[in-house]
C-alpha cells in the first residue's frame, strides 16, 4: 500500500474495514480526541529558518521522485520518522513503533476490556448465527458505500501477472468478497481472457450485491455463497483447482475455533504450488485499542457495534496457523487420518503506520499483517 494509504461461518470483512476507516474520518474531531486523549502531544518547536531552507532528506521530500511505487511489496513504504522530523508534516509515516504513551494507553484499554466482557447470553447470540449480522450489515449499506481496493495489485504482484495478456488459464478465488470491491477492480484491469474469478462470501446479501453489479459477467466472474469454515468446497470448484486465493480482512471474522477448518478448505481447493494472498488486522491496531466495555469476546477477539466479529493477530500466531504448527500443538495425539496441512510461509510482514491528525496534534497507530502462503508441490 502506498505510504499515505489507510487497510462464521464467515462473511467478508472488506466492508467493515471501510466502515472502520470512514468512521474515523467522519466522526467529529472532538469525539476522536476524547477516545484517545492520552495520545495528545505538544506541537514540536519550529526549526530555525536557515535549517528549513536546507534541502529536505528524501523521506521528508514532497518531490514525486521520492514517492514512486516500491519494488518490494513487503517494504510497506519508505517514509521513516526520524528524531529530527516534524511528525505533523505528513499525514502518515511508515514503520513506526508505538511510543510509550500509546503502549500505556493500550494496556489500560486491554485491562478495561477484559474486565467488562460480552455477557454469556450475547456471546452465544453473536457466535451462533454470524450470518445474520453480516446480512444485516449489507442490507444497511449499499454497494456505493464501499471503496474499491485498487491498491491490491501493488501489494500482491501476482495479481498483475495473472491479469496480463498471454498469461494463460488462471482461476482466482476471492474468499470474503463482500460487495465485489476487489473483484471488479481486478476485472477492470484484466487483459487475460483466460482468467476466471470466483468471488465467494458467507453473506447471501453480499452475493446479491455482486450479482447485480453492472460489470458482473459470468464468463469472467462467478459470485457464490460459501462458508470457508464449512464442510463443502466453493460451488463450481474442485480440489486442486485454484491458482490464487485472495483473503483480505476476512480471516479476522472467524472464531479461533474455525481457523483449522478454514485453512484445510483453502489447502484443499488450491493447486499444488498455489498461493494465498493474505492481509488482516494486527494486535495493537487502533481499531482494537479503542474498543469500549461490553465488546470483548475473548483475548484479541471482539464484537463490533453492528454485531460482526473481529480478531487481531500476532505475527508468530499467523505463522503457526498457516504452517500447521498451531494445530499440531493443540493435538495431544497425532491422528493419522487427519490431512497434513502445512503451507510454506513465503512472506509474512507487519505493516505499521502512524497516521496523524495535524489539526488536533493526535497520533493514531495502525497495524496490519500481510503474507503469502504457498501450498507445497508434491515431493
Amino acid at each position: 500500500m502506498a505510504s499515505n494509504g489507510v487497510v462464521a461461518p464467515v462473511a467478508s470483512t472488506e466492508a467493515q474495514v471501510v466502515v472502520d476507516e470512514q468512521q474515523q474520518q467522519q466522526q467529529p474531531e472532538q469525539q476522536l480526541a476524547a477516545q484517545i486523549s492520552k495520545l495528545e502531544i505538544a506541537e514540536e518547536k519550529q526549526q530555525p529558518e536557515q535549517q528549513q531552507e536546507e534541502q529536505q532528506p528524501p523521506h521528508r521530500s514532497h518531490d514525486p521522485q521520492f514517492n514512486q511505487k516500491r519494488s518490494d511489496p513487503f517494504q510497506f513504504g519508505s517514509r521513516y520518522l526520524q528524531e529530527q522530523d516534524d511528525v505533523f508534516e505528513f499525514n502518515a509515516w511508515d514503520h513506526v513503533e508505538t511510543d510509550d504513551a500509546y503502549k500505556e494507553y493500550a494496556e489500560q484499554q486491554y485491562e478495561m476490556q477484559r474486565n467488562a466482557p460480552v455477557s454469556d447470553f450475547d456471546k452465544h447470540r453473536f457466535n451462533s448465527d454470524p450470518a445474520k449480522w453480516w446480512n444485516q450489515f449489507y442490507k444497511n449499506n449499499t454497494a456505493n458505500f464501499f471503496k474499491d481496493r485498487k491498491w491490491l495489485q501493488q501489494e500482491f504482484p501476482i495479481l498483475d501477472k495473472v491479469t496480463s495478456e498471454g498469461y494463460g488459464p488462471c482461476t482466482l478465488l476471492e474468499i470474503g468478497a463482500g460487495a465485489g470491491n476487489t473483484a471488479f477492480p481486478i476485472l477492470s484491469k484484466n487483459k487475460n481472457p483466460e482468467l476466471k474469478i470466483h468471488a465467494c462470501d458467507f453473506s447471501k446479501k453480499a452475493v446479491e450485491v455482486m450479482r447485480s453489479h453492472e460489470a458482473y459477467n459470468t464468463d469472467q466472474m462467478q459470485a457464490d455463497v460459501w462458508d470457508v469454515a464449512g464442510d463443502e468446497l466453493p460451488p463450481h470448484l474442485d480440489e486442486n483447482s485454484v491458482d490464487v486465493a485472495l483473503m483480505v480482512f476476512i480471516f479476522s471474522a472467524l472464531s479461533p475455533l474455525q481457523w483449522k477448518k478454514a485453512v484445510e478448505n483453502v489447502y484443499r481447493v488450491l493447486k499444488p504450488g498455489g498461493e494465498v494472498c493474505f492481509r488482516d488486522y494486527g494486535r495493537g491496531d487502533l481499531a482494537q485499542v479503542r474498543f469500549k466495555k461490553g465488546r470483548y469476546l475473548d483475548e484479541n477477539f471482539y464484537i463490533r457495534g453492528d454485531g460482526t466479529r473481529v480478531y487481531f493477530f500476532e505475527k508468530d500466531e499467523l505463522a503457526d496457523i498457516w504452517s500447521g504448527k498451531l494445530f499440531t500443538k493443540d493435538s495431544e495425539v497425532e491422528d493419522a487420518s487427519e490431512p497434513d496441512i502445512r503451507f510454506v510461509i513465503e512472506d509474512l510482514g507487519v505493516d505499521r503506520r502512524l497516521l496523524v491528525n495535524r489539526a488536533k496534534k493526535l497520533k493514531m497507530y495502525r497495524c496490519w499483517l500481510q503474507g503469502r502462503f504457498r501450498k507445497p508441490l508434491p515431493q
